[in-house]
């Protein structure tokens, strides 16, 4: 099972990366905070924060199955991001 730090670093790089590709995306169209790159950077941290504060709950009966629906809620989030950043473009 992967540890919560790997968890943490995952949420951390992927959502991350997403706010990167906005600020790449920005740049090569001439677009500097754009308002639809600034929707979907909220977006990103809004999820991060969630994320984040569902990672840290205490009163958890089964941490496998907890972290394991984490992972997929991040899979979620990012695709829904990417699927919006793209859309951009």
């Amino acid at each position: 099972m992967p540890s919560i730090r790997d968890l943490k670093k995952d949420i951390n790089f992927v959502l991350g990366d997403i706010i990167e590709a906005v600020y790449i995306w920005e740049a090569g169209s001439g677009n500097k905070e754009s308002e639809e790159g600034s929707v979907i950077i909220d977006k990103a941290i809004d999820a991060f924060d969630e994320l984040m504060n569902k990672l840290h709950q205490k009163d958890v009966e089964n941490n496998k199955a907890h972290f394991t629906e984490i992972r997929k809620d991040l899979e979620v989030k990012a695709t829904e991001l990417v699927e919006q950043l793209n859309s951009l473009a």
